[in-house]
């Protein structure tokens, strides 16, 4: 019987070293994610990424965050996903059962950035300040990230929900009852800070400037498109508009949170008041002149 060329060993004696054998990729899986790498080539993967390389479901959330990052949301899918990691997108659902499991997975993943400083000496109020800076940091680092992390969590029930996207709450609920609130009272104040949070975030993101070269306002914002007659208030406000300043404004609306929250803790302010500010140190009166001493009456009588 005839012995394959490739499989001959050498001869006892020879010099020549056996030939080893490299088997063909029968594997299925192998032969498929090779079809894929050169998809991803001819197709224009987000970076070469070797086909021998573990697929893990860290890499898959890293790189699903990644083209959101550069293309948006609505770029995803498992199939362009399959092709940046050069792999079948069959592969994926080992990692994310659903795309609906894998946005819920890349929302937990950004929120993990998200920190919340522990309160230092009672300074909830502090720490609330800090927290509301680390989220704006995310949400600038991710702009793209900013609908999914604002709406993703709500789309579930709350215990049904991933635990990385609960956990600000549990954090956020601690840091007020903490603080004095009631049950009631931090599930309010958490809605509240919350609510103007994200609101806040989402505005930012979405001021974006038509032409950033342009100094005129107007045409910088792209208002003059907009008819005078039935906007001349955003007209008239467009150099306020173009100097929008984020960071400057969120510690603004900070101020104004942060009031409403310790006005709610003092039973003796009506809801919604300002915090009184603190009381003058007592006037000290003015010291008076001293009196000058009476002259001196001599003890003898008129000469």
């Amino acid at each position: 019987m005839t012995v394959p060329s490739h499989a001959r060993a050498s001869r006892p004696g020879s010099r020549r070293p056996a030939r080893v054998a490299h088997p063909e990729p029968h594997d299925a899986e192998h032969r498929a994610d090779a079809e894929y790498e050169s998809d991803a080539e001819r197709d224009g993967g987000h970076g070469p990424v070797p086909v021998d390389a573990p697929l893990t479901r860290d890499r898959v959330l890293a790189t699903a965050l990644a083209m959101i990052d550069q293309d948006g949301v609505d770029a995803l899918s498992m199939r362009r996903l399959g092709q940046a990691l050069h792999r079948d997108p069959m592969r994926l659902y080992r990692h994310a059962e659903s795309k609906a499991a894998l946005l819920d997975a890349v929302t937990e993943l950004v929120l993990s950035e998200f920190v919340i400083p522990e309160v230092v000496d009672g300074d909830w109020a502090g720490s609330l300040r800090r927290a509301a800076e680390s989220y704006r940091r995310v949400a600038l680092t991710h702009p793209r990230m900013v609908p999914l992390m604002v709406t993703r969590p709500l789309s579930t029930p709350l215990g049904l929900r991933p635990l990385g996207t609960l956990r600000s709450l549990e954090q956020l609920l601690g840091l007020f009852l903490g603080a004095g609130f009631d049950g009631r009272g931090a599930l309010y104040a958490y809605r509240f800070f919350v609510g103007f949070l994200t609101g806040h975030v989402l505005h930012e993101v979405q001021e974006l400037v038509a032409d950033p070269d342009e100094t005129d306002a107007l045409l910088q914002l792209g208002l003059y498109l907009l008819p005078k007659d039935q906007f001349p208030h955003m007209r008239l406000l467009a150099p306020v508009l173009a100097a929008y300043d984020g960071a400057a404004e969120l510690q603004e609306g900070l101020d104004v949170v942060i009031g409403g929250l310790r006005a709610r803790l003092d039973p003796a302010s009506p809801p919604g008041a300002r915090p009184a500010p603190p009381a003058a140190p007592p006037a000290v009166p003015p010291r008076s002149a001293p009196t000058p001493p009476a002259p001196l009456r001599s003890e003898r009588g008129p000469a």
